[in-house]
């Protein structure tokens, strides 16, 4: 019995410890994208609203969807 709680013991502190460790990941490592990262996005977005891209809302999306399923024929 003494072996299954200390096994529960070091599962959760390993588990706190990966939480811990990927917060301060998070909270140092903050990703900022380069120059060509923004250029390149600016130009995918103005090339999709040119040839009419629209984003959906989800009335439009819920029309578009096959709710059926398909046939096993």
């Amino acid at each position: 019995m003494k072996i299954v709680i200390l096994g529960l013991f070091v599962l959760l502190s390993v588990a706190l410890i990966g939480w811990m460790l990927a917060e301060l990941k998070a909270k140092f490592c903050q990703y900022e994208p380069t120059d060509d990262e923004v250029e390149s996005e600016l130009q995918t977005n103005a090339r999709l609203l040119k040839d009419g891209w629209k984003e959906l809302s989800i009335k439009d999306v819920i029309k578009t969807i096959s709710t059926k399923g398909f046939s096993a024929n």
